[in-house]
């Protein structure tokens, strides 16, 4: 384990260090534009517009202004770590109101929150610090009213000094919490590839006009909330720190203390330029981390195997690293004909397609993974959302639908992916096609079990179809093939299959049969307590307003990492179309039915999902927003991408394809995209 971590802490080092650090460089060496924006538009005096501008520019070289502009670079410093730290390619979608609260209450969140809430404050002390006038400063000297003309002047609360902090303090937790509500976290890859500089550019006004509408929204709001708490601050300062109250002044946690246009726009500005220097950092941080990254399809030097492309898609590295790396492909297969070549390359000695098998290997995983989940989701929908099984009999689900953040694939178990489906998909739901072709899908013939890409996982993955397994075949009833594993082996079953080895005492035998029966029934008792509960507290209404699952939602999850079964589906079907011109030694012809089979039977599976009820058949409309919703309409996509594969393959391979040995169901449906009519 320590090894593997190390690796893969190294790997994300090597791919993602320099691009956190480059765009800190970059949002630091953007902060005195900002902060020269702030200081002219704080002076805001229209009636005398030289003294203005030229005030302006003279306070920029003053000892607070850069000690104010040293002070933000630390802040920049601090939100880009949590950027870096916090980000995700794949989003975390909550089904239901409960779970939205989990998150929000879950201790990463709470010190994200707690940190932001005290960068939002140091923003705002500078922000009033360059401001000047009576927003300068927290203690001021002031008289008491009832005092003699000649008394001593006593030092007082600046309730305009409190009421910028406090506001910073409450715009960096709004801040905070929409970063967790809208996704913010999230990292969209963009469809088309640009430089970085016209990404910027072209988000940069979008940025602006975001951070002005939402800085208005965070003023109003903390107006609202200083109105009715704002006493308890006000008062614990002055007591704490030993201030009087100036009640010459109107306190601002009145309606006339709150209908000061010169406070709102001060407080307003200030949110404004809080916002646009994280938002820039935001994306900065966005834009580099979704660059594109070169991976080598062959390594150069003996010494770099673990960069090469092949051993990064079949390895288990971080996601962002497999994400880049399924975008490298996809972009290779489109536009690179050098490394296309690379890839149907023959090793030297040996003359294995090792390149070939690796990434077709993957490719094919993922989508059968893709598939099975869909398969899942389905079945689990035509049951009202619950799998339901026979009372008493204990069954262990390969996987149900999730409704949080999904790791990239489907979990892998060490036992047959025939026996897998056989614990969750009931043979009568299922159509004659995906019957026939799922079992294929894990175990294509272009599987190079041996190859040097290859991880132990995988071979121990790839070989468990094994015809002496007790799960081969279609003897084995349904319920022999819905129990798990067995954990002993009685003397018949030794018999039966032919063992040599020494039987386990009769008396051993029958001990363990009576204690296997106990955790049977209790397991059985704690499930029906459970669905006793669960019927009680679904008949109360407060109860089911928290915890009843959005079904958009629900499917949004479903598909939440389809981006990277998209690459898979278009760098597979563009090195299949280019193979036929390219392919000197036909090594993707030994994998073209397996690859025709998942394609087909995904296709399959696909469109009976948009048949299910609450599903939309047509992708909402997405506005122009700075936060990025592409994620919600990942699964249109999936259905674009993979009829486009479809057609990219038999649009360039035409009539040789009948002689590709598929099923009949498959063969119809290959017949339907030659004609163009699917």
């Amino acid at each position: 384990m320590e090894p593997g971590a190390g690796r893969q802490r190294a790997l994300l080092r090597q791919v993602l260090g320099w691009r956190v650090a480059a765009a800190v460089a970059w949002s630091v060496l953007l902060l005195p534009v900002c902060t020269a924006a702030f200081v002219v538009l704080s002076g805001l005096d229209p009636f005398h517009p030289v003294s203005w501008i030229s005030n302006s520019f003279n306070d920029l070289y003053t000892s607070y202004i850069i000690f104010c502009i040293l002070l933000m670079s630390v802040v920049i410093l601090v939100v880009s770590i949590f950027n870096a730290e916090f980000y995700a390619v794949v989003p975390s979608i909550p089904c239901s109101r409960i779970a939205l609260i989990g998150k929000i209450i879950h201790p990463q969140q709470v010190i994200h929150s707690v940190v932001h809430a005290v960068m939002g404050m140091l923003v705002a002390w500078c922000a009033a610090v360059m401001t000047k006038g009576k927003f300068q400063f927290l203690a001021v000297p002031c008289t008491p009213s009832e005092s003699l003309d000649d008394a001593a002047p006593q030092m007082c609360l600046n309730e305009y000094h409190l009421f910028f902090l406090l506001s910073g303090a409450f715009m960096g937790y709004s801040y905070s919490l929409l970063y967790l509500i809208n996704n913010m976290n999230y990292l969209p890859f963009p469809i088309i590839q640009q430089y970085k500089y016209l990404r910027f550019r072209r988000s940069l006004p979008l940025l602006i006009k975001h951070s002005c509408v939402e800085s208005l929204y965070f003023v109003r709001n903390f107006c609202a909330t200083y109105y009715f708490f704002g006493y308890i601050p006000k008062v614990w300062i002055s007591t704490t720190m030993d201030l009087h109250i100036d009640s010459k002044l109107h306190p601002l946690d009145t309606l006339t203390g709150l209908l000061d246009i010169s406070l709102f726009y001060h407080a307003w500005l200030c949110g404004v330029f809080l916002l646009i220097t994280w938002y820039i950092a935001w994306l900065l941080f966005k834009i580099y981390a979704t660059e594109t990254h070169h991976f080598p399809v062959q390594p150069t030097f003996a010494e770099e195997p673990d960069l090469c492309l092949p051993r990064i898609l079949n390895s288990n590295p971080p996601l962002i690293i497999k994400f880049l790396a399924l975008q490298d492909l996809m972009l290779l297969s489109q536009y690179s004909p050098v490394r296309r070549q690379e890839v149907f390359s023959l090793s030297q000695p040996g003359g294995h397609p090792h390149n070939w098998a690796a990434i077709s290997r993957e490719c094919l995983n993922l989508l059968s993974d893709l598939t099975q989940r869909l398969i899942t989701q389905q079945e689990a929908a035509a049951a009202n959302g619950r799998a339901k099984q026979p009372a008493g009999e204990l069954k262990i689900p390969l996987q149900t639908p999730v409704c949080s953040l999904l790791s990239g694939a489907v979990a892998k178990e060490g036992m047959s992916f025939q026996s897998q489906r056989s614990n969750i998909i009931p043979r009568a739901s299922m159509s004659s096609m995906v019957k026939s072709s799922l079992i294929s899908l894990k175990a294509s013939p272009g599987s190079d079990v041996g190859s040097p890409f290859s991880s132990p996982a995988l071979n121990g993955k790839m070989g468990i179809l094994d015809l002496k397994s007790p799960w081969h075949g279609s003897a084995q009833s349904p319920h022999v093939m819905r129990r798990g594993p067995k954990l002993w082996t009685s003397v018949t079953d030794l018999h039966m299959n032919g063992s040599h080895h020494e039987s386990f005492p009769e008396l051993s035998a029958a001990k363990a049969g009576h204690e296997a029966v106990q955790p049977r029934f209790i397991y059985t008792w704690l499930q029906n307590k459970q669905e006793q509960i669960k019927t009680f507290l679904s008949k109360r209404v407060l109860i089911m307003y928290f915890f009843s699952k959005h079904p958009e939602a629900s499917i949004q999850a479903v598909f939440a990492d389809t981006q990277m079964h998209i690459w898979a589906l278009e760098g597979l079907s563009h090195l299949v179309a280019a193979s036929f011109t390219e392919d000197q030694f036909g090594v993707v012809q030994t994998t073209l039915p397996a690859i025709l089979n998942t394609l087909l039977t995904l296709q399959e599976v696909v469109d009976r999902h948009f048949k299910l009820p609450h599903v939309s058949s047509k992708p909402p409309r997405v506005s122009g927003s700075l936060v990025d919703t592409s994620y919600k309409t990942l699964r249109f996509a999936l259905r674009a991408s993979l009829k486009t594969a479809l057609y990219r393959i038999t649009a360039v391979f035409g009539e040789h394809l009948n002689a590709v040995q598929v099923s009949t169901e498959h063969k119809k449906r290959l017949q339907q995209f030659l004609e163009y009519k699917e």
